[in-house]
């Protein structure tokens, strides 16, 4: 492992932020953020750290392989040292993971363009090379008296990071132990394995950028997989029912032709589907609210309850209490899934997401389209 600290990138200190500045806005800086959120023994601490983090309590950031430092203020004419350690890849690792970029020219374009593909993360991973941190990868130390794990101070440094990681996914490969310079460096000229191993030979990365490669076409267009059944009535043949079927079946093929994957729902998932893909009177209007707003998961947070595991309703509210503006955020009455506040419900789905509820005549109704920060539904 490499400990270069010529490599080492300095970031100036954060300004004081507007308020509902949000923090991580791309998805590998979210897995950052639910890495030190899934190891946090503390909400308290948590909460500070973010309070810390927009107040621009946090100096300029260091970050060098396997190392995020920076100078923390603590009240006046006070400060801490704060490090948090990530672990560093190994030679036999990089080499892994410099296979796997090389083998598709959109990967270090899309790097370079500042974005990390997922299918180059999963491929990292299935080759042994763990790119994001998980719980425990984080290992902050602080010069202050605080026992928490993380303190304030290192949580506040790992929040501000999730920004600097939204900028360039170059800083979370510099943490893991390389800098850019050096994986561009080390991609220029490399290919895909030897084809004697079984696999066909790559192209240099500076011939692949060269190539006049024409764009991929587009999906099969909607106005054709739509297109209406020329039917004539017959006997005992609802024609309207028909088209409205065969137009169902179009869509999902469609469906499974581009995105290569395809729910299996239940009769009555496929029914609340139709009413709302094509404006069924069908009786179950709730239902079709539902499904418009969040699908699969939509329908089921409105016809059940479930108990989510306490980690994530902790961490809920935790984002309701940061995201929350002015005075305390308002009372909760709780129930499993289910947060009650007066006339608005919000409910916890599979997928992560809190869906809003409105009370209308003494029943509850589907209210708009999810969010995962439940302080963005009640506000």
């Amino acid at each position: 492992m490499r400990s270069d600290v010529s490599a080492a990138r300095g970031f100036p200190a954060f300004p004081r932020q507007q308020a509902g500045t949000r923090f991580a806005t791309s998805w590998w800086g979210r897995a950052w953020i639910k890495a030190l959120e899934d190891t946090s023994l503390d909400q308290t601490l948590l909460k500070k750290g973010r309070a810390y983090a927009k107040t621009g309590q946090v100096g300029p950031i260091t970050v060098s392989p396997g190392r995020l430092a920076a100078v923390t203020e603590a009240g006046y004419d006070a400060e801490h040292h704060t490090v948090v350690h990530v672990e560093q890849l190994g030679e036999a690792e990089w080499d892994r993971f410099l296979d796997q970029v090389a083998a598709k020219a959109g990967h270090i374009a899309a790097l370079l363009d500042g974005e990390m593909p997922h299918d180059l993360v999963e491929a990292a991973e299935h080759a042994g090379v763990p790119l994001l941190p998980t719980v425990g990868d984080l290992e902050p130390e602080c010069s202050c008296p605080d026992w928490g794990h993380p303190c304030a101070h290192a949580a506040a440094l790992c929040y501000q990071a999730s920004w600097l990681l939204d900028d360039d996914p170059f800083v979370l490969l510099l943490l893991r132990g390389r800098g850019r310079q050096e994986l561009v460096e080390a991609l220029q000229g490399r290919s895909l394995p030897d084809p004697a191993a079984g696999t066909r030979a790559g192209t240099p990365a500076a011939e692949a950028f060269a190539l006049d490669v024409p764009p991929l076409p587009d999906p099969p267009p909607v106005e054709v997989a739509f297109a209406p059944l020329d039917l004539d009535p017959a006997p005992g043949v609802e024609v309207a029912a028909l088209r409205v079927l065969a137009a169902s079946a179009a869509a999902r093929a469609r469906e499974l032709l581009v995105s290569g994957r395809q729910v299996v729902l239940t009769e009555f998932q496929d029914r609340v589907r139709l009413a709302a893909e094509h404006d069924l009177d069908l009786g179950l209007e709730a239902a079709v609210r539902a499904w418009r707003h969040g699908g699969v998961t939509g329908l089921e947070v409105l016809e059940s309850a479930w108990t989510p595991p306490g980690r994530e309703l902790a961490r809920s509210r935790a984002l309701l209490e940061a995201g929350w503006e002015g005075e305390a955020p308002p009372a909760v009455e709780a129930w499993r899934n289910r947060w009650t506040v007066g006339a608005l419900q919000l409910r916890y789905g599979r997928d992560g997401r809190w869906y809003p509820f409105e009370l209308r005549d003494g029943q509850w109704w589907p209210a708009g389209p999810p969010a995962r920060d439940p302080s963005e539904l009640l506000a």
